[in-house]
C-alpha cells in the first residue's frame, strides 16, 4: 500500500486532512454556483447573477488560500516526497476547478444574455449542469480515497463519463453557434469563450481525477 494511502486512512495528518475536505467542498460551492448564476443570467435576473458571482469570487480567494494551507502543511508533515508530491498535484488540479470556475464568471457577467438566442441560452444551461456534475462526482471520488479507497477508481470513472457528455455538448453547442446568425461580433466571441471555461471545468476535473488514479496506482 502507498504511503499516502496509509496516511489518509491512519488519519495522522488532521489539519491536513480537514483542510483538504474544505478546500474540496468549497470548490463544489463554487460549481454550483455558476450553475445558479448562469440560470439567473438567462432568465434574466441580474440582482441574483451578481450575488452569485460574488460569492464565487469571494469563494474562489478563500480556495487559493486553503490550497497554500495545504501546501504549507503537507510540506512540514511526515510524509516521504513522493506521496508529498502526489497530494500537492491533486490539491492544485482540484483549485483548477475553482479556478475556472471563476474565470467563467468574469466572461458570463459582460455577456449580454438578451443578444444571445434562445437556442444558444439553452445549451449554456446544458453545459452549466453538466459541469456541475462533474463537480459533484469530483468531491465523491476524493472523498473515496479518505474513506474506501478501493472504490476510488471507479469514483474517478464516473467523473471521466460526465466530463466525456459535457465534451459532447461543447461539440453540439460549437455547431450551433455556427448556424447562428449573430448581428453582433463580440457577443459570438464571448459566447464562444463562456463555452470553452465551461469545459475546461470539466477538463480539470478530468485531470484531477488522473491524479487519482495515479495515486491509487502506487498502491
Amino acid at each position: 500500500m502507498s504511503e499516502l494511502i496509509k496516511w489518509f486512512e491512519k488519519r495522522r495528518e488532521t489539519k491536513a486532512l480537514t483542510t483538504i475536505q474544505r478546500h474540496l467542498a468549497l470548490t463544489t460551492s463554487i460549481i454550483e454556483d455558476l450553475e445558479k448564476a448562469v440560470a439567473a443570467a438567462v432568465n434574466n435576473d441580474m440582482e441574483e447573477m451578481h450575488t452569485c458571482i460574488e460569492r464565487i469570487a469571494s469563494n474562489e480567494r478563500e480556495a487559493d488560500t486553503l490550497r497554500r494551507k495545504v501546501m504549507d502543511e503537507v510540506s512540514r508533515g511526515e510524509l516521504p516526497p513522493t506521496a508529498r508530491e502526489d497530494i500537492m498535484h491533486l490539491v492544485k488540479r482540484v483549485d483548477m476547478v475553482a479556478d475556472w470556475g471563476r474565470e467563467s464568471t468574469r466572461v458570463l457577467s459582460v455577456l449580454p444574455m438578451e443578444d444571445v438566442p434562445k437556442s444558444i441560452k439553452g445549451e449554456i444551461m446544458e453545459m452549466a449542469k453538466g459541469v456541475k456534475e462533474c463537480a459533484i462526482l469530483l468531491q465523491k471520488c476524493i472523498n473515496k480515497i479518505l474513506t474506501k479507497p478501493e472504490e476510488a477508481l471507479q469514483a474517478a470513472d464516473a467523473v471521466e463519463r460526465e466530463e466525456e457528455k459535457v465534451d459532447d455538448l461543447h461539440e453540439k453547442a460549437r455547431i450551433l453557434l455556427g448556424k447562428e446568425n449573430l448581428p453582433k461580433a463580440g457577443v459570438a466571441v464571448l459566447i464562444g469563450q463562456l463555452f470553452e471555461a465551461l469545459e475546461m471545468i470539466a477538463d480539470s476535473c478530468e485531470d484531477a481525477c488522473d491524479q487519482v488514479r495515479v495515486i491509487m496506482v502506487r498502491r
